[in-house]
């Protein structure tokens, strides 16, 4: 890599379903809110476009009309030939602390008519709209051209498919590099890829169908993106091997490995200055690494609000985010009434889910009413208290391509419990007593048993205040921050770019 190249400011777009604070559903508008400020903060031009949705309100973000009555192609045999869409613009006031430079793909009956995000019938019409939408805009208007694109998961797994084919041979297009960043293999189109008929498979290397074909929601744009892109990454290092083996590659390592050359993993960072001790709204009580104790105001707080026994020797085990099979929930079920019975331990669930596992944390709390908590539904602020007054978080996922709660309790100073995969073994590191070091508690196997041991091995280290705080101080001091991330992605991006070149 020449020094000019590695030195030089680079025009980065990344193209998205949600980012935050315009729209957020999950940790991706996280993700394409911090990444890109970073990437700023180092220097480089990043900017967004997503769809511009109804509850994205134009007067408080300022948007202004950049392009209008933009035509974008149907390929349909009958009208219409094109769709008519508009691109509005968002520029930021204050680099320190707004979203990038963000466009917005605005379409009334795609985008503006509908009250939800996901969910559609014809969500496959509404990706694939967004993944052309951009590419016919850079086209017609190339006043700001990128360098690379950046495409998130399989709702924009078409743009690279796009630019190989559809455009390979644009004057502007040609020369744009593309990234394909996998945050979730489990999710590759409309449709369960393990229950596919032989008829509706699809290799990814068929033509794109017309927007009003049947066929297109039949497309598995997870493979594709994986096939056109120039270079794939995932959230994690660890991830990207896990995804390349039959037990975690979803029917897809096959490819993954053929690619194996051009993927690689970088750990997602955390916002630091929303998951800041020192400075957090949120708490009751701010501390930082060197004053743990100013910690304990937070840990009253805390089973104040969850109505507990108010108990300075309680073990505070946390369980935050979504309740799903997918976090391993379902190894609670032989082994939380057991350490209930028999340790000093209080259980403060919060999140929503899948049925069975709410209605097993509330049958659990109504049978343990002194030692379990719980708040059922989705809350952004209820977890900086949980993570600033709890002893330890639990993880014991099945699969978990990268994982922020366990990031954002460190820096809170709880300790995570999680099991050793994906994301969680690159960013948790095994307490060793003899040495030590180490930032949290570990276990391999997905089994009950397991989990119960480290849970336990947890509770005994907890009980030695010292050791214990040492061990606080090391999460905390974890670093995890979107810049340490970004420049990882700069590399990445010089790489895409030197990839296209060469062909």
């Amino acid at each position: 890599m020449g020094i000019f190249q590695s030195k030089k400011s680079l025009k980065i777009l990344f193209i998205a379903t949600e980012a935050a604070p315009f729209v957020k559903v999950g940790g991706l508008g996280s993700v394409i809110y911090s990444l890109p400020r970073a990437l700023r903060e180092l220097g480089h031009d990043a900017r967004v476009i997503i769809p511009k949705y109804l509850s994205i309100d134009e007067n408080v973000y300022k948007l202004k009309l950049e392009y209008k009555n933009l035509e974008v192609p149907t390929e349909n045999d009958n009208e219409p030939s094109h769709l008519i869409c508009n691109i509005k613009r968002y520029d930021p006031k204050r680099e320190d602390i707004d979203p990038v430079t963000t466009y917005f793909l605005e379409n009334q009956e795609y985008y503006e008519q509908r009250a939800n995000i996901y969910g559609y019938a014809d969500d496959a019409i509404r990706w694939t709209l967004l993944c052309r939408g951009t590419l016919e805009f850079i086209r017609l208007h190339p006043d700001w051209v990128p360098d690379v694109i950046v495409s998130s998961d399989w709702q924009t797994g078409l743009l690279a498919n796009f630019l190989k084919t559809t455009y390979k041979n644009d004057v502007i297009l040609s020369k744009i590099a593309s990234v394909f960043t996998i945050h979730n293999l489990y999710y590759q189109a409309m449709f369960d890829h393990k229950f596919v008929s032989e008829m509706e498979f699809d290799d990814g290397h068929s033509s794109i169908p017309a927007l009003s074909s049947p066929r297109l929601e039949h497309l598995n744009c997870m493979r594709r993106g994986i096939i056109y892109s120039d270079v794939i990454n995932t959230v994690s290092p660890n991830y990207a091997k896990e995804i390349m083996t039959e037990e975690y590659g979803e029917l897809l390592d096959d490819l993954l490995r053929e690619r194996r050359a051009v993927l690689s993993g970088i750990l997602n960072g955390i916002d630091y200055d929303l998951w800041n001790p020192e400075t957090n709204t949120n708490i009751e009580s701010t501390y930082n690494s060197k004053r743990l104790d100013l910690r304990v105001k937070n840990r009253v707080a805390l089973q104040e609000r969850f109505r507990l026994p108010i108990d300075k020797n309680a073990f505070i085990i946390s369980i935050v985010g979504r309740l799903t099979k997918q976090k391993g929930l379902d190894l609670f079920y032989h082994v939380l009434e057991t350490l209930l019975m028999e340790l000093p331990i209080q259980l403060i669930v919060v999140g929503e889910g899948e049925g069975e596992f709410m209605s097993f944390f509330h049958d659990l709390e109504s049978k343990y009413k002194d030692k379990v908590a719980t708040h059922l539904k989705f809350d952004n602020v209820l977890p900086h208290l949980v993570f600033a007054g709890a002893d330890v978080v639990l993880l014991p996922s099945r699969f978990e391509p990268c994982g922020l709660i366990q990031m954002e309790a460190m820096r809170m100073g709880t300790i995570p419990i999680v099991r050793k995969t994906g994301g969680l073994a690159n960013s948790v590191e095994d307490y060793n007593p003899n040495n030590e070091t180490g930032t949290g508690f570990t276990f391999e196997r997905f089994d009950s048993s397991a989990l119960m041991i480290a849970l336990v091995r947890a509770f005994e280290n907890f009980r030695d205040k010292k050791d214990w705080h040492a061990l606080q101080k090391r999460a905390m001091s974890a670093d995890f921050s979107w810049i340490s991330s970004a420049k990882k992605y700069v590399a990445l991006f010089q790489r895409a770019i030197e990839i296209h070149n060469r062909y």
